[in-house]
């Protein structure tokens, strides 16, 4: 009999909760998309009594189960209860964003009936209703400032073995000029270092560069900030990992993306490669403008 992984699928409407499970379907997980949380373990008892052929199994359940919905704290208590292993999958995204992703699809919002609210209030309202779920999740992945591609690469490094397993941590860079990381676990900011930016021979590299590496951490501020971000790093994520966390994202941010976050993101992945974690690195916007 196959081991019964289960992915529950949530999220903000607009988030991109129908091309998650897409694209997971393609790792080969059996997806069901809209499913009213009560329906869950009655799912689950089928696919025990089928032997779990299923094996590995995505659900899908949202505000668009209306009232329905308001049951999936007593279903997910009743899951653990039972003490079926599964985890949370919580796709976000700003306000702003969804709001111009409605506007462009011209679709309405699971939440507007008779069009006595704004897509606003729904969205603000929405937020609301999932925002303990949003806590409970073991991973929240905020979608806008991603392609449908950079979603499905992120899928992919965290499920590609397994939604179970040990602590997976992502090393990203991202420019404070395009919006804060708000997935993040830890936030360091890097704008305190020097800027390769000013310097007209290194300003169109990127961290992705030896030369930029070199130009930074020459430095013996850049040496010091960095051993002593490693000194807290060896003492945290071993606690992370205790906690029980599956996903622990370390982002780092300068100015535009491109030089100082992306060269702390390469060092730190590379330190902990080294010492045997399941680490991946992302640039978030390295090749924007």
């Amino acid at each position: 009999m196959k081991k019964l992984e289960l992915l529950i699928v949530t999220g903000m409407s607009g988030a991109g909760k129908t091309q998650a499970a897409n694209a997971l379907e393609d790792m080969g997980y059996y997806c069901v998309d809209n499913v009213p949380p009560a329906i869950i373990p009655s799912f689950l008892d089928l696919s025990v009594k089928s032997g779990n052929e299923l094996g590995k199994i995505v659900i899908v359940t949202d505000v668009r189960g209306g009232n329905l919905f308001s049951e999936i704290s007593d279903v997910l208590n009743g899951l653990k209860a039972r003490k079926v292993d599964f985890k949370i999958l919580f796709l976000d995204s700003s306000d702003e964003v969804l709001i111009r992703r409605y506007k462009e699809n011209r679709r309405t919002h699971p939440l507007i009936r008779d069009n006595k609210i704004s897509l606003a209030q729904a969205v603000a309202n929405e937020r609301e209703m999932l925002e303990k779920i949003r806590a409970k999740a073991n991973y929240v992945i905020d979608t806008s400032y991603i392609s449908i591609s950079q979603l499905k690469e992120k899928l992919s490094n965290v499920f590609s073995d397994s939604v179970g397993g040990a602590l997976k941590i992502q090393c990203k860079s991202f420019g404070f000029k395009y919006g804060a990381d708000t997935e993040a676990d830890l936030v360091i900011d890097v704008r305190c270092l020097i800027n390769p930016f000013y310097n007209e021979a290194l300003k169109n590299k990127t961290g992705l560069d030896a030369e930029i590496c070199d130009y930074i951490m020459k430095e013996p501020e850049s040496k010091e900030f960095y051993n002593r971000m490693i000194s807290f790093l060896e003492y945290a994520i071993p606690l992370y990992a205790k906690e029980g966390k599956s996903q622990l994202i370390i982002a780092f941010g300068c100015t535009g993306g491109k030089h100082r976050s992306v060269t702390f993101a390469r060092l730190l992945a590379a330190y902990l490669k080294e010492r045997n974690y399941n680490c991946i690195t992302i640039h978030r916007d390295i090749n924007k403008r």
